[in-house]
């Protein structure tokens, strides 16, 4: 009997979640998560810290996790190299990272990709795994310490690798099988073989996202909305993952420079969607520098520092303010969502037993930089 005969008996139950469904909170909320207050944890592996974004994550259902992930330790050390290949099989396959500071490379479907800050990435149920990131040997308070941004420059590339990550629903309930564990791991062959499987549940026209913060559909635009004041002009940058995310997230950054210093690369060719700013049944704001102020539905003004966020309903918050040199990440989380189910505590655990069995295909490459990408979310 091979492998997909073996396997194949398991598949039953198994291709799409069919826990509780997703409900957004459409009620009037606003949870605010004050970064002096946030701690940091090796949730899932000894070189990363973890932060989470809690009060919003549970006043919305645990629909939505965004957490702040910053590297804590050396990549190349006996117990903490590069991470194994695995995968994430999160509802409505959903994983977006977004670089804050440093460098890293990732192997996605076994091809390289160097990111830096403010690049985008939008992928699940793709194998991957962590190659190198840097590191700045400052002590632990003092990386965390270490200014974040989305525009590229050569000191934010010499700090220690952060990213801002997101998922529907929280790490631990979704299967997150490793396909190949790091003893297994052939350098001159393995990262050169690509992977697909039948274990999805995504919008038909989902699909992987990288933008690079220099691409032209990455540039910032001059936002005309005036009810937002602020000493200097206010950009705003789409992040383009509407689309490859099956429309069930929305993501901007808006921002301003520093004052007598152009910092954020732009085009003055068109002028911000504020309508497509606009959008999410639920939205949340990330201050990634500077300093924002908000209003709520009852007219209160609140402002918010770099590592603070928001999560709100619909119409509950709303951006009156921004300081110079400041960067804030929106999200917007739309309808789409309640279409999805979550996995089952039982599904996670066959998933995750089931591990490299998964695989059903392989393609073996000439080269890394040869040949297409097999995952399944490319046609």
């Amino acid at each position: 009997m091979n492998i997909h005969a073996a396997v194949g008996s398991k598949w039953s139950g198994l291709t799409r979640p069919n826990g509780d469904p997703l409900r957004l909170n459409t009620q009037s909320f606003v949870a605010i998560d004050r970064h002096k207050d946030t701690t940091y944890e090796p949730t899932y592996r000894p070189q990363a810290l973890y932060s989470r974004a809690n009060e919003g994550f549970h006043a919305n259902n645990e629909t939505f996790l965004l957490h702040e992930v910053a590297t804590n330790l050396p990549i190349y050390l006996p117990d903490t190299g590069p991470t194994d290949f695995h995968l994430h099989l999160p509802p409505g396959g959903f994983q977006l990272v977004l670089v804050t500071s440093g460098m890293f490379t990732f192997d996605y479907d076994g091809r390289f990709y160097n990111v830096g800050p403010g690049a985008v990435m939008l992928q699940s149920a793709i194998v991957h795994r962590q190659l190198f990131y840097t590191w700045s040997g400052l002590s632990t308070d003092e990386n965390l310490k270490t200014p974040q941004t989305v525009a590229p420059d050569p000191i934010s590339m010499g700090y220690s690798g952060k990213f801002l990550e997101a998922f529907i629903t929280d790490p631990t309930t979704f299967p997150n099988p490793t396909i190949v564990g790091p003893d297994q791991i052939n350098e001159d062959e393995t990262p050169r073989v690509a992977w697909s499987h039948p274990l999805h549940d995504r919008p038909s026209d989902a699909g992987f996202w990288l933008q690079d913060p220099l691409a032209l559909d990455a540039l910032f635009r001059p936002l005309t909305d005036t009810l937002i004041k602020s000493a200097m002009p206010v950009y705003v940058r789409d992040i383009g993952i509407e689309v490859p995310s099956g429309h069930l997230v929305t993501g901007h950054i808006i921002a301003t420079d520093p004052r007598r210093h152009s910092l954020l690369p732009k085009s003055t060719s068109a002028t911000a969607d504020t309508a497509s700013l606009a959008k999410g049944e639920v939205v949340i704001y990330r201050v990634i520098r500077g300093t924002a102020e908000f209003k709520d539905s009852a007219g209160k003004i609140f402002e918010l520092a770099a590592g603070d966020v928001v999560t709100a309903s619909k119409n509950t918050v709303t951006l009156v303010g921004v300081g110079e040199n400041t960067q804030v990440l929106r999200l917007g989380l739309l309808k789409g969502m309640e279409n999805l189910c979550s996995w089952t505590p039982t599904q996670r655990d066959e998933i995750d037993g089931l591990a490299g069995q998964i695989i059903t295909r392989k393609d073996v490459r000439p080269l890394r930089t040869e040949g297409q990408p097999v995952g399944y979310l490319y046609k």
